[in-house]
This record gives structure tokens, sequence and C-alpha cells, in this order.
């Protein structure tokens, strides 16, 4: 059996966990932030160490690692040092999920149970694509993208990097252009037409507003 180390302790853990575990990988450890927490057991996994445990080693050569951190920006910042230290992110796609064979998925990508990836399309490095997500064909989905359940990319979107789009969000197929970099779609939402780099929009259809009023 594989076997795989886990990066964080929260609330989004236990849910990489079982993508992990499903995926074939047996969880040798957790490493966090807090230096204090190491001995202790989460969701039955030891923590054997903290981040600074694990960066202070000479090489990673050789292991497979799992951010399991909600925040997208935390995770990509983990995942390149692991990188850095000659570390791998092997991409975790759930059995139940269909992946077009003229699909590219890179390393670090991790999708969810019964989500559809169809053809041409292009998942950059440590995205994370949640259960139940349809991706439609011609696709680019940045690095670091964050895409939760239920929802539905359709065709021909160049997504940027680092965008987070909500639960059950729905994107028209040719009408959505582009969802620029840092771009947050709030749950629910229905977008029509391309979003700006770092706007935050919300609503049926979907409209720009201020982040204060999250």
């Amino acid at each position: 059996m594989k076997e795989i180390y886990l990066l964080g302790v929260g609330k989004s853990t236990p849910v990489f966990m079982d993508l992990a575990e499903q995926c074939g990988y047996k969880i040798m450890g957790l490493y966090h932030f807090n230096e204090e927490r190491t001995g202790e057991t989460e969701h039955g996994v030891l923590i054997i160490g903290s981040f600074h445990d694990l960066f202070s080693r000479e090489s990673l050569q050789g292991l497979n690692f799992l951010a399991t951190m909600g925040d997208i920006k935390i995770r990509a910042e983990l995942s390149e040092k692991i990188r850095m230290k000659k570390g791998f992110l092997p991409s975790l796609i759930h059995p139940t999920a269909i992946i077009s064979r003229f699909s590219i998925i890179e390393d670090g990508v991790c999708i969810g149970a019964f989500s559809n990836i169809q053809a041409d399309s292009h998942l950059y490095q440590d995205t994370v694509i949640l259960s139940g997500v349809n991706i439609s064909h011609n696709n680019t989905i940045g690095k670091a993208c964050f895409i939760a359940g239920g929802s539905t990319i359709g065709a021909s979107t160049i997504i940027g990097d680092f965008v987070f789009i909500g639960q059950g969000v729905l994107t028209i197929s040719l009408k959505v252009e582009r969802i620029g970099d840092y771009a947050y779609i709030c749950a629910g939402s229905l977008v029509t037409k391309s979003v700006l780099q770092n706007d935050v929009v919300a609503g049926r259809p979907a409209k720009s507003i201020q982040k204060e009023n999250l």
C-alpha cells in the first residue's frame, strides 16, 4: 500500500483523509503548525510533528504529502515548500470520479466522489474539486483553485489561479470567458459573464459585491 503524510489538522482534514484512503493510500501521520499538539491523535491518526519539524529535514525525497487545510493560499505555500524539499504531492482522484482521457490533471490535484472532468480540460497544480462537481469540456482551471461540491463549470472557461468557487455554483457555457485570479464566487451563484481578478460575486445572476458584506 502506498504511504502518505498529511499537513494540517482542522475541519477539512477528515475530508482529505477519506479521499487519501479511498485512493489506496495509508496515512502515516499528521503534521500541525502547533508543536504542542505533537503526540495527540486526530480521527485516529497520530500527529507526528510540527511544520517546523517537517521542513527542518534536509530532504523529503521519496515521500508523498497532502495539504488538508481549506485556505487555498496556505495549501499552495506548503505544497511549494514540499516540492522545494523534493517531496511529492500525488493527484488524488476518487474511484467514482469520471475523468476524460483527453483531460490533463497535474500533481497535487484532488478530485472528490462522483465528479466529472470532461474532455480537453486542464487542471493545474494543487486545485481541489470536491464531490459532485461537473467540469465541462475545454476548460482551464488554474493553480490552487477550490471548487466546492455540486458546482458546474460550463464549457470553454479560463479560470485563473487561487479562485474560490462556492457550493452549488453554475457558470454558463460560452458566456463566461474568464474568471480572474483570486476571484471569489459565493455559494449558489449563477455566473453569466466573466469575473474580474480579485472580484467577489454573488446572486442569480451573479453581480459584484463588497467583501465586507460577505
